[in-house]
């Protein structure tokens, strides 16, 4: 069956299934929460889903008695904690939706629950769990200097998915999404993640091989977003309006402390006039093993092998073929309102005619005040990643970022990625009210490596000084993030983003180039 056939069944299979039936910031590095007890006649299916990992920059929700979405506070309901959620209370929605946890409606009976949550875990028969749902969002952007250019332009995107997701028993998954995202206005030309018309985001099964110690050990193959540890190098990026997919096989297992992904994987390149297609050129391949002692706390440990036989040169530096392989660990826990997240990682391989040897470093400390008005959260970052003293002189020593979360850990100017930078930052998280988060970020960027290039979000290279004269400060970066939460189902992000040039992007500005720049962004989410 051709590609495009399959789109279409299982299009159509998501919507007949219909007629069946919140960055989330407070990510959760314990135990899975165990599964309510199903209803007295109901059969045992209620398979179990992968934990939300904990990203950095995390603040803790507040707790207690109050209102919990707009709609809340304006209809005077106040909940005593809340509200169970297969979705996190954020436009931004990190985890995949294969992955989102709507396990209480077990105990919920399906014409007492809300009529989106009618849609999910419905029984079909004595073994069958089906599911379905989706999302739709539009941004309006308005910006000045777009990308470090002199272009002024403002714009919209805008995006609809939707899924059916069949489980049989805890035996056999079959998962299939559909997305249409498209771009309307701007001034200069639409990057590749902006637009991609009816194309298949998702589309995999599970299949249960055995169990170790009580938990199964799955075997997934087929089109799928991956996200591992805290996005830093692996990420489903969800800021982008069409998210990262990749082609390929993963074998997993979750258990109450310790998890073992192994996958093979080719990323697959957004087309916006055909279908999707993978890039046979590029693979990525690895282990991710990941342990918590206890609630709250998590060790990973990764193996990543990377393999690109293209031909890259961005501003003079060789950035592909490479192949190499990347060995890192993080930890990442909180303690008495002391939160802290330390990630590390090497790379060894070949990149050009040459080794490859890079390294980038990342540690945070956190502090909740968790009696304060508005439950502050305040966080102080040290990132940096390994650059090249001499590009394409021997050896190579700029770190690759792979395939990361670009727009939440650098700073949402997007004008650096974890390649050939130092950055520190800032981040404080508030909650004025249950329903409405804030977040403010600075961000002080320099290079490591004056003769290197600055590489952008995405990981290209977008400016540089073979001399070096240029210096290494690229600039600060100030942003203004506020998330409301209108109800369970949708939520309205404002953000505001300026980057004041250093000494570097000013030197390298040239005729058609600026060195500062802003924007601003309006999100609205709706899920179902």
């Amino acid at each position: 069956m051709s590609l495009r056939m399959a789109s279409a069944v299982l299009a159509g299979w998501i919507v007949v299934g219909g007629h069946y039936a919140a960055m989330a910031q407070s990510g959760e590095a314990g135990p899975p929460p165990q599964s309510p007890v199903t209803p007295a006649g109901a059969p045992d299916v209620a398979p179990s889903v992968r934990i939300f990992p904990r990203p950095g920059n995390v603040f803790p929700p507040p707790s207690g008695p109050g209102f919990y979405s707009l709609v809340d506070h304006v209809r005077h309901e106040t909940r005593q904690a809340p509200p169970p959620s297969g979705y996190p209370a954020s436009a931004i929605m990190a985890p995949s939706f294969f992955d989102a946890d709507f396990r209480y409606l077990d105990s919920i009976a399906p014409d007492d629950r809300r009529p989106f949550e009618r849609l999910k875990r419905r029984r079909v028969g004595e073994r069958l769990l089906f599911s379905t749902g989706g999302a739709a969002w539009y941004r309006a952007h308005a910006e000045a200097n777009s990308r470090l250019t002199q272009t002024d332009q403002t714009y919209g995107l805008g995006r609809v998915r939707a899924y059916g997701d069949l489980w049989y028993q805890d035996s056999v998954r079959v998962y299939a999404e559909v997305l249409s995202a498209w771009r309307s206005g701007g001034r200069l030309p639409p990057l590749p993640i902006d637009s991609n018309h009816a194309d298949v985001l998702n589309a995999f099964a599970d299949v249960k091989l055995f169990e170790v110690s009580d938990h199964p050990v799955y075997v997934r193959a087929g089109r799928q977003e991956v996200l591992l540890g805290s996005q830093r190098l692996i990420s489903p990026l969800p800021w982008a309006n069409m998210r990262r997919n990749f082609d390929g096989v993963r074998v997993f297992r979750q258990g109450a402390k310790f998890d073992v992904d192994a996958f093979w994987l080719e990323p697959v390149v957004p087309s916006r006039t055909g279908f999707d297609q993978p890039s046979h050129d590029v693979q990525l391949a690895g282990g991710w093993f990941t342990y918590r002692p206890t609630r709250g706390h998590a060790f990973d440990l990764y193996y990543l092998y990377s393999n690109n036989s293209t031909s890259v040169v961005q501003q003079g530096v060789t950035i592909a073929p490479s192949r190499f392989s990347t060995l890192g660990s993080r930890y990442t826990g909180d303690r008495a309102n002391v939160l802290w997240d330390i990630e590390g990682a090497v790379q060894l391989g070949r990149q050009g005619d040459g080794d490859l040897v890079a390294h980038m470093a990342t540690v945070g400390v956190g502090r909740r005040f968790a009696q304060v008005q508005m439950s502050p959260t305040l966080w102080v970052y040290y990132d940096a990643a390994s650059g090249d003293a001499e590009p394409n002189a021997d050896d190579a020593t700029t770190f690759n970022q792979l395939y990361p979360f670009g727009h939440y850990y650098l700073g949402w100017a997007d004008i650096a990625g974890r390649q050939n930078i130092q950055d520190v930052n800032l981040h404080l998280g508030l909650y004025p009210v249950p329903w409405m988060t804030l977040w403010l970020q600075y961000h002080h960027l320099w290079l490591r490596q004056a003769r290197d290039a600055l590489y952008n979000a995405a990981g290209a290279a977008i400016r540089r000084d073979p001399t070096g004269n240029a210096g290494t400060h690229v600039g600060d970066d100030v942003d203004v993030v506020v998330n409301v939460h209108i109800d369970a189902q949708s939520d309205v992000m404002v953000a505001y983003t300026h980057g004041f040039g250093g000494r570097f992007l000013e030197a390298t500005a040239g005729p058609n180039t600026a060195a500062s720049g802003q924007a601003f962004h309006l999100i609205y989410n709706v899920r179902w």
